[in-house]
């Protein structure tokens, strides 16, 4: 007996079969004719009457059918060899119609790819391929109905207790500030004005993955591939970016053999042009990548998701900057969900953000949507007197690994010869939440020290 005649029968012989699987079944997935009729018949008693047909009822609508006689009595004398026989075993019979789904799904998005690329007359939009393809792959059945608070105390438990893996920074500060790292499946952003340091931090936080041996991939639609490269070198290297340039190639192999000795795992960085690109780009690429090079990215970084296209949404202008963003936003969080993955990207400041000293979540540039998409967002915060330090200030704006009333307000060191972060020490960052009046100690990353009134230095922040 064909998959397609088992299904029609176990339909009618197994109520707890026939609800498990309805909702998954589609008529065009039946290829014959007469088990298409037949499906549509059950399917349409189920849904009008929340019943499983009889075979009389069955008999009945088909007989009351606007088919043919002689596609009527075929329908009919199938429905006799259905009603025949014992019932199979659910669980195996539920894998083999998931099986049948999956394939039929994607055997029927083929042909509809197929027939879109080649009928010139419709003209339709080649762009819906990929959202047609990924729609069949996905099909599954859904073995859970839902989480019994009382039943499955157990199970709860222990997901209070699970170890979840992380991504850990270099900074131990950002460690402090989300228990450990960023968790997969998240979407991570980074709010800062121009020319403040967002590529820098996450160049640095990629160089810093790679380092770790994890495999990272960095995707930028703002600077050259080159441009990425350079900086990452700078900072793997400890070289200049002013020197980099200088050095012979014969050095230039023996720091990058001498870096591939310290666990360096490996890196992709893609360019795209500007606004060029969606999350069905970025999935082409994953695939691809995948595909051809064997590499699965551990984290990925796009910079920066403002000038991300929407794969759902065109830009018109009659669409405005909240929807578009946001949709971008959520648009790259299911990428990070659907590759198990955490992302990070970045935002500009808006005008009122780029010329403060101080950031909140209403200083995101065209969006607000955004932020409340991100799992994880913080600002980076630079001003005269930071800079002559060599420091950036990091504010928390939205936190979901932990409370972000702890350490809002941190600092970090910058040095942009060779676009790298690092740990400051922990007196410059204490002295915020001191009293104004007080002195404080600090030093910049050459190891210079003073004392100075800490009013005098940070007169221009708003705590």
């Amino acid at each position: 007996m064909k998959i397609e005649s088992l299904i029609l029968k176990s339909l009618l012989l197994s109520e707890n079969y026939c609800r498990s699987v309805l909702p998954y079944l589609k008529s065009e997935y039946f290829t014959d004719f007469t088990d298409k009729t037949i499906f549509k018949a059950i399917s349409g008693f189920v849904s009008t009457y929340n019943e499983q047909p009889t075979v009389e009822a069955l008999r009945v609508i088909l007989s009351e059918s606007s088919l043919k006689e002689e596609e009527s009595e075929t329908a009919l004398n199938s429905l006799e060899d259905y009603v025949e026989g014992e019932e199979n075993n659910l669980e195996w019979l539920m894998d083999k119609t998931e099986e049948f789904c999956q394939q039929q799904a994607i055997h029927n998005a083929v042909l509809e790819s197929i027939h879109i690329i080649s009928d010139k007359k419709e003209k339709k939009d080649k762009g819906i391929i990929p959202d047609l393809l990924k729609e069949a792959l996905a099909v599954s059945f859904d073995p859970t109905v839902g989480h019994d608070f009382m039943e499955d105390y157990e199970s709860r438990y222990d997901y209070y207790h699970r170890k979840e893996e992380k991504i850990p920074f270099d900074i131990e500060q950002f460690n402090v500030i989300t228990k450990g790292g960023v968790p997969r499946k998240t979407l991570n952003i980074i709010l800062a004005g121009t020319n403040v340091g967002k590529s820098l931090a996450m160049c640095h936080f990629a160089t810093a993955n790679l380092i770790q041996g994890l495999n990272v991939l960095y995707i930028t639609m703002e600077m050259a591939e080159q441009k990425i490269a350079e900086r990452v070198d700078a900072n793997l290297l400890d070289v200049s970016l002013e020197n980099l340039s200088l050095i012979s190639k014969e050095q230039y192999s023996k720091l990058i053999i001498s870096a591939q000795k310290r666990s360096v795992g490996k890196l992709i960085v893609k360019e795209y042009p500007t606004s060029s690109a969606n999350v069905n780009h970025f999935r082409h690429l994953l695939n691809e990548l995948s595909l051809k090079k064997k590499f699965v990215p551990d984290i990925i970084y796009i910079d920066y998701l403002n000038i991300c296209a929407s794969s759902r949404i065109k830009f018109s202008p009659n669409v405005n900057s909240y929807t578009m963003i946001k949709s971008i936003a959520e648009e790259i969080r299911g990428l990070a969900v659907e590759f198990n993955v955490p992302i990070f990207s970045a935002t500009q400041t808006n005008r009122t953000g780029f010329s403060s000293s101080d950031v909140e979540l209403t200083d995101t540039s065209e969006s607000f949507g955004l932020p409340a998409t991100a799992d994880f967002m913080f600002a980076l915060i630079n001003t005269e007197e930071l800079e002559k330090l060599s420091q950036l200030m990091v504010k928390q704006l939205k936190n979901r690994y932990a409370d972000k009333a702890l350490s809002k307000k941190f600092f970090v060191g910058v040095d942009r010869s060779k676009m790298r972060l690092y740990q400051t020490s922990e007196s410059t960052a204490a002295s915020v939440e001191s009293n104004d009046d007080e002195d404080y100690e600090y030093s910049d990353s050459t190891g210079y020290s003073g004392r100075s009134s800490l009013k005098d230095k940070f007169n221009n922040f708003k705590f």
